[in-house]
């Protein structure tokens, strides 16, 4: 799913016109708020942790990574950047595992921007290529969907405001490719009521609006959705910026929301944020926004919770955890360390192989931002702190998130800092061992599937929860397989010609 920037990880200046951008309508700065929230060298973090600047963005093969990482089938690793390139309006890039960066594409290539400017993350597709959204430019002017190959062939799919008054939609905030193989997402502005929608797509690019939310402040299904996930139920759930009827944020249009949509479109809302005194249980939600292996949800909010922050009015943010009823844990309050060494707000999470929670935050220790480690019992360790090294060459600011790659090995991106201030991507290796993962995450019985990892060529077997399944073809980062007859839901293993069973990070889900 596609990251999002928050007002919090803007610098001060600008966070605070973000933040007070919020009680009004809808502002630029606002957009900027909700899409935009939306040379190697090592260090050793400490005895068990390594952290890599891979390489720096210099403006030329991008500038300023708003977006997190995904692994393709080659083993390497893309994303986007929001600015930079040779037309300035951002790139695609491919980085392998060792820190060799090539662009793959730069927008606004094409007459009037056609293809789209300000990209804003990708996801690997069932297909093998990779899509994306950008949050401008496009036929409409207002942010396109595209498909892309590992070559860096792109197709732009679709183009927001399409329809009258932009019915459809404006400045898409997330993406993700479900178990019938169509893709469904929202949009953070737009739509018959102006505050974003939620929508499906097919691969050929007919658009379908299953909800627009209402407008600001009216209504309990939230305004300004961001994240999006498919439940292992079927429905998607997501987040809210604002909106809701939140009883201590009525100058503020509302504290945000976690709802639940059905795939033919319909909405409940299961939780509006700042429901306890003080918003100890946050308020206004990030986008990242995930399901765990033991079927909740967890997220973060940017606001709120137990602890004041002393750069901002309100809450450092929170970690919570939701049952798909709607119950709400807060898991953890940031600022709780002394001088907010913990962060402030996170972007969101990532559930690694160990079951624990990684991400990242703004603040630390010198303030350039840090990866943390947080177990489902709320206690949280600090991985590493940015601008550890002279002239914040190790990067600053990573507003993303991080992605475990199929080596256990923790990849991001930052937003500035590196050699040129542009921003980097790192790795960060916790001692996490190799692992299999499956795109997508579920289907039917002869179903494709692709399965990433590492020295996969000529592997032995491939098992769905402990049915056999036939090797269609393999290289060493990746094999192809159909979901075998008899198959469960459960994890998938795959036996290396070595010997060494790699276990999937989700059980693969069988639909019925």
């Amino acid at each position: 799913m596609t990251q999002l920037l928050t007002c919090r990880s803007l610098g001060s200046a600008a966070a605070r016109s973000c933040r007070a951008g919020r009680t009004g309508k809808f502002s630029l700065v606002k957009t900027a708020c909700l899409l935009f929230a939306f040379c190697i060298a090592a260090v050793i973090a400490s005895p068990a942790q390594t952290f890599t600047t891979l390489a720096s963005f210099n403006g030329t093969n991008g500038a300023s990574s708003y977006a997190g990482l995904v692994q393709g089938t080659n083993g390497n690793f893309y994303g986007t950047t929001l600015g930079g390139g040779a037309n300035g309006e951002g790139a695609v890039f491919d980085i392998t595992p060792a820190g060799k960066l090539t662009t793959l594409y730069n927008f606004c290539s094409q007459p009037s921007c056609s293809d789209g400017a300000g990209p804003m993350g990708l996801i690997l597709a069932a297909n093998g290529n990779l899509y994306g959204i950008t949050s401008d430019q496009g036929a409409g002017d207002l942010g396109t969907i595209f498909e892309i190959t590992p070559a860096g062939k792109l197709t732009t799919i679709y183009h927001f405001c399409s329809q009258p008054e932009c019915d459809d939609g404006i400045l898409p905030s997330s993406l993700l490719q479900a178990s019938n193989g169509n893709f469904y997402g929202t949009t953070s502005n737009g739509g018959t009521n102006g505050t974003g929608t939620v929508f499906e797509l097919t691969p050929k690019g007919k658009l379908t609006t299953l909800h627009t939310f209402s407008y600001e402040g009216s209504d309990p299904d939230g305004n300004y959705p961001l994240g999006l996930v498919q439940a292992t139920n079927g429905n998607f759930y997501g987040t809210t910026f604002e909106g809701g009827p939140s009883p201590d944020c009525t100058t503020l249009s509302g504290c945000g929301t976690v709802f639940e949509i059905t795939p033919a479109g319909k909405l409940t809302t299961i939780y509006s944020f700042c429901s306890q005194t003080k918003c100890t249980d946050g308020a206004l939600p990030t986008g990242g926004f995930i399901q765990a292996s033991n079927g909740n949800f967890y997220g973060t909010t940017m606001d709120g919770g137990t602890n004041s922050c002393p750069t901002y009015a309100g809450g450092c943010g929170t970690v919570f955890e939701i049952t798909p009823a709607g119950k709400v844990t807060t898991i953890y309050s940031f600022c709780s360390q002394t001088k907010c060494t913990d962060g402030e707000g996170s972007s969101g999470l990532m559930q690694a192989t160990n079951g624990n929670f990684y991400g990242t935050a703004a603040g630390g220790i010198n303030n350039g931002g840090t990866v943390f480690e947080l177990t489902t019992g709320g206690a949280l360790t600090t991985l590493y702190n940015f601008c550890s090294q002279t002239g914040c060459i190790d990067g600053a600011d990573p507003i993303a998130g991080v992605l475990q790659g199929t080596d256990g090995i923790l990849y991001g991106t930052t937003a500035s800092g590196g050699t040129d201030n542009d921003g980097v991507v790192f790795s960060l290796s916790v001692g996490l061992g190799p692992f299999v993962k499956t795109t997508p995450t579920a289907g039917k019985v002869g179903a494709k599937v692709i399965i990433l990892g590492n020295d996969l060529k000529g592997a032995t077997g491939v098992t769905f929860n402990g049915v056999d399944a036939t090797i269609t073809g393999d290289s060493n980062t990746a094999i192809t397989t159909t979901v075998p007859t008899g198959a469960t839901t459960g994890a998938v293993e795959v036996m290396t010609a070595s010997g060494k069973k790699l276990v999937s990070n989700l059980a693969f889900q069988v639909i019925p």
